[in-house]
Parts: structure tokens; sequence; C-alpha cells
């Protein structure tokens, strides 16, 4: 009797992401990793001003955010914004060359991913569910 070959465990689209990265070849080789590892969009930003207007125009799949920014040195405050606006929020993974620098309130958020790193792990870490955010957590540590 021949064997079935095994079933590839499916994995999650990236849909459609948010790169909020200030250095523009970071960004450049970062936007072409999620186009070629299946991302449908990517819009890029380099301000955490930047980040929030585009969060006003769409809602992302997935958010990578930097968090030593040209404008702010706190890019984690997008996270914590964009988790506590409603159910659903996207997938988050911080890319730093600080990740001592975020709290571990924050980093509970989503992966964080020390610069530099293989792109194939931004990847992997987008393709996660999404962890719960903080009023999530909260309602969750009430219940």
């Amino acid at each position: 009797m021949a064997k079935r070959p095994a079933k590839a465990k499916k994995q999650a689209k990236l849909g459609t992401v948010l790169l909020v990265e200030d250095d523009s070849l970071i960004a450049m080789a970062m936007e072409q990793a999620l186009l070629d590892g299946g991302a449908t969009a990517v819009t890029l930003c380099t301000t955490t001003a930047e980040a929030l207007a585009a969060l006003r125009e769409s809602r992302p799949d997935g958010l990578v955010l930097d968090v030593h920014l040209a404008d702010r040195d706190d890019g984690w405050a997008v996270a914590e914004l964009v988790n506590s606006v409603g159910p659903n929020p996207p997938r988050i993974v911080f890319s730093t060359g600080a990740p001592q620098d975020i709290p571990p309130e924050i980093a509970e958020l989503g992966p964080v991913l020390a610069k530099p790193y293989d792109h194939s792990e931004l990847i992997e870490a987008l393709r996660q569910p999404p962890r719960p955010g903080l009023l999530g957590r909260l309602k969750k540590a009430l219940a």
C-alpha cells in the first residue's frame, strides 16, 4: 500500500503589512523580502506620525515596527495604540537594534527581532497569530 505524502502545514498569509523603519536601505530590503514572502502590499513609513496617518487610512494585517525612529524613541507606542483600538489587532513584530529598550509589557505584544536578522525570521514571525493586546490581557486578568 502506497503512503500518502504528509500534509503541508498551512501557513498564515501575510496580507498587507505596515513597515515602520527609518533607515531607507533596511526598509527597501525588508519591503522586498515581505513581498517575496507573500505580502499582498507593503506600506512604508519612516516616522511615528506617518505610521499613525497610514493607520487612519487602513488596517494592516501585520505591523513591523522599529523602536528608535527619527521623530521618537518609543516606536512601540504605535503597537500600544493598535492593540487598544478594537478587536482583531494586526500581528506585530518589533524590528530593532535595541531590544533591551522595549518595556517588557510591550514586548509581549509580538516577537522582538534584534537587528541584524535573517528576513526569513521576519516572515515567520508575521505568520504567527496575533498576541492579545494590552486591553485583552487586562480583561483576561480581571475575569
